[in-house]
């Protein structure tokens, strides 16, 4: 498959800027990265003592795809739940430093700010600590965030619904937040949870799983997969999900695409990585830069070379990182020169 040409690169990403705002809505969180080296052993245990050298806090899970769109010049409403923790003030204190809003954020007293600290060294990471409470959001909590949704739909062009699975979205909400989508004729893209019935997410604009979450839920709908191959499960789900398209990630072999009516059937586009440090929000930039790229008036296929693109910045950087446009039209070029385009 061809990539891009420059003319409908330039075209699509310039019109980033007049998209805005868009909605996201999913579970929120902050990354920590706690770095050092190693070397000795604890007297105490056989573990390995980490001196400490920095350490540094980045916005997580929905909230990083309003990073992303902030970045590639995109507004947009983040609306979530936190707590009401020391970890929800610096979450807003996150938000406020990458100039996003805090109006849409739902305080819970019930559950606890989700932090995840990776703890690092220059080779590898030696472990990660996760404080959360992935059950369901109360459903007064609910009703609460809801009623967010509900107040800047108007105000909003599309929905991101970015699903972690630690029980922001419901199966009460859930279906609630589609609706709302789709009565004010959004856009509606999924990055799907994988402990979440596929079934919710019936009717969205576009479905973005990756291998092993497409896997579930068609074994979820009553398939077997073993007899499924990669175009027969875009299929069952492009059909029984009533979408009108969806893109499989692949990892290091790229992207399958598929659009209701097409008469192409199931593309796959390669991967654009060039190098890869750490994948750890490579599936919130792609997710970000369909739907930008999609609202900015790419195909499909445009769109997924795009954001194919901006996956391939982000793999190549430590920890959860963003793209912005210098970025992404760099890596653009360093494509197009090794493809001799």
């Amino acid at each position: 498959m061809k990539l891009i040409d420059q003319n409908r690169f330039d075209e699509i990403t310039k019109n980033f800027s007049t998209i805005g705002p868009l909605l996201v809505v999913g579970d929120l969180g902050i990354d920590k990265y706690t770095y050092g080296d190693v070397a000795r052993i604890s007297p105490e245990a056989p573990v390995p003592v980490l001196e400490v050298s920095k350490e540094w806090m980045k916005l997580g899970l929905a909230a990083n795809i309003s990073h992303n769109l902030q970045t590639l010049g995109v507004e947009s409403i983040l609306c979530g739940v936190i707590g009401e923790d020391q970890k929800a003030k610096d979450f807003e204190a996150l938000l406020e430093d990458c100039g996003l809003k805090t109006w849409g954020l739902t305080r819970a007293a019930e559950r606890p700010t989700t932090f995840k600290e990776r703890i690092t060294t220059s080779r590898q990471q030696i472990c990660r600590v996760d404080y959360e409470d992935s059950s369901d959001i109360s459903p007064k909590t609910g009703e609460k965030l809801l009623s967010k949704i509900a107040d800047f739909k108007n105000d909003s062009k599309a929905i991101i619904i970015e699903d972690y699975s630690k029980g922001t979205l419901t199966a009460d909400n859930l279906p609630k937040i589609m609706a709302i989508g789709k009565e004010a004729g959004h856009l509606v893209a999924v990055d799907p949870g994988r402990k979440t019935d596929p079934l919710l997410y019936k009717g969205c604009t576009l479905l973005k799983p990756n291998l092993v979450e497409s896997k579930l839920m068609v074994e979820y709908l009553g398939y077997t997969y073993q007899d499924k191959n990669l175009s027969e499960t875009a299929e069952i789900l492009l059909d029984k999900l009533d979408l009108e398209k969806i893109v499989i990630t692949l990892g290091p072999e790229g992207m399958a695409l598929l659009e209701r009516n097409s008469k192409k059937g199931l593309t796959t586009i390669p991967t654009a990585a060039l190098e890869v440090f750490d994948v750890s929000g490579a599936g919130d930039t792609i997710i970000t830069l369909m739907t930008a790229s999609l609202m900015a008036g790419a195909t499909l296929e445009e769109a997924a070379w795009i954001s194919n693109c901006g996956a391939g910045v982000v793999v190549a950087k430590s920890g959860t990182a963003t793209v912005d446009l210098i970025e992404l039209n760099g890596f653009y070029k360093r494509m197009k020169s090794l493809l001799n385009e």
